[in-house]
This record gives C-alpha cells, structure tokens and sequence, in this order.
C-alpha cells in the first residue's frame, strides 16, 4: 500500500476517528508538509478500497460548521497486526489439557450450533441450501464453491481459516464437518481433507436410491 495512505489508517486507527484537518497536522508531524486536497485524494482511494467509512458529522459542542469525520471499516483491521490465531490456539489448548475429551467437543460443537443459527440457511433444497452455504462460509473467511455430480453434491472448501491450527486439532476439522451437516441439512461424506495433505476439504451429499 502507498506509504501516505497507510500512514492515514495508522492515524485513524490511533485517534478512533479524525477530520481533514487533524489527519493533515498528524500527517505533516510524519512526513513533512502535506495539503487538505491531496489528503482527500488518498481518503477517497481507501473508501473505494472499502477500508474508510464515508464521513459522518461530529456533534460539537458550540454552534460553528459542522465538522466532518473519517473512520475506519471493519475491514481495515486487516492491515494491523493481531494475535487472534495465536489467542484461539492458546484457549484450544487450555481446554484440551484441563477439561476431559468429551467436553472440549461439547463446547466446539456449540460453537458450530452458533454459526449455523447465525447463518439463517432457508429450509430449502439442497441446492438452495448449498448455494447459502457457500456465501456464509466464504464470509467467513473459507473458500467454498459446489458442483453437482452424479453421485450428488460436492462441497469444496479450499481455504481453511485456522488451517495452521486443525492440522494439530483435529477436533476443529469435526467441528467444521458438524457445521456444514448443520448449514446443508444432510450428512456429508468426506472425500478429502487439508489436515492430510490434500489441497482442499472436499465433502459429497449422496443421493439416496431413487432420488432426482
């Protein structure tokens, strides 16, 4: 990213939120002298990159103009650095070495509950069903497509977001396959799976004898 625009998330992130001006004087403190009209010019780059909001009026105080301020989206967080990965790897193994194997379980598996009430999938068709799916799962920072076949539907789900995590928990992997019987609707059958060294998770919702 061009160095004066991440500087400008740097300073939204540090003051929650700032005018042109404010982002201008913080800016000319890091790298020298810098205008309002080329500030505005790199704020609007990053709200059509979706990482700053639209500006919102700061209620003030004294009667005066209104002021004008920047934010951060939710998806700018992506640029800072976080221990998020290292935090969840932490908390699994704490529950594995002080609660029994049943437990740990119980708990994943209410997690997998959650995200599926979360989803709202319709009770639908399959096919309804796996289209939903798939744009929850990609929300949520899988990579999942499907294809008929005609044995019955395939589940791809290439990117698997705590991948580092699962290949040492394979608690995680029957979570995920306990979510996506919750999110289809019917049982999946596993054909390949990233924790053993395939490319993708691959899951196969057989039709039964007799079924179009």
């Amino acid at each position: 990213m061009q160095q004066t625009r991440r500087h400008i998330l740097e300073i939204l992130k540090e003051h929650k939120e700032a005018t042109i001006d404010e982002i201008v004087s913080s800016l000319s403190d890091r790298i020298g002298k810098i205008t309002a009209v080329t500030v505005r010019h790199h704020l609007e780059i990053l709200r059509g990159d979706g990482l700053v909001a639209a500006p919102a009026v700061r209620r003030r105080s004294a009667p005066g103009r209104p002021q004008y301020v920047y934010t951060l989206t939710e998806r700018a967080t992506d640029f800072f650095p976080n221990n998020y990965q290292g935090l969840a790897t932490g908390m699994l193994e704490q529950m594995k070495q002080q609660l029994p194997p049943v437990q740990v379980n119980q708990i994943l598996e209410g997690v997998a509950d959650a995200m599926a009430d979360e989803a709202g999938i319709p009770d639908a068709s399959i096919e309804v069903r796996l289209d939903h799916t798939v744009t929850y799962l990609t929300n949520q920072g899988y990579t999942a497509t499907w294809q008929p076949t005609s044995e019955g539907p395939v589940l791809t789900i290439s990117n698997c977001p705590y991948d580092h995590m699962s290949c040492q928990n394979p608690e995680l992997c029957r979570m995920d396959e306990k979510l996506v019987r919750q999110l289809v609707g019917a049982d999946p059958q596993r054909l390949t799976w990233q924790a053993q060294g395939d490319e993708a998770c691959t899951y196969i919702f057989k039709q039964n004898h007799g079924e179009g």
